[in-house]
């Protein structure tokens, strides 16, 4: 069944928010593939440490992130 890895900057997103994401990935694979994959879909999510995730040659941290989400 499918196997969803996400990766995040740590600190970025609450807990709360992370399991909203995994129950909306799940959701989504259902919808497209039906109850029986919904049920057997797997969504992890691993949160990188500040500074070790890359984005286009540039080293991110965990402040840079939560610029872009507070920029919408």
């Amino acid at each position: 069944m499918p196997s969803i890895d996400i990766q995040l900057l740590e600190g970025v997103f609450s807990d709360a928010e992370k399991a909203e994401i995994i129950r909306r990935v799940t959701d989504v694979l259902g919808a497209v593939g039906g109850e029986a994959i919904r049920d057997g879909t797997s969504v992890r999510v691993h949160e990188v440490r500040s500074g070790c995730y890359g984005y286009a040659g540039k080293a991110l941290t965990t402040q840079d992130a939560l610029a872009m989400r507070a920029r919408g």
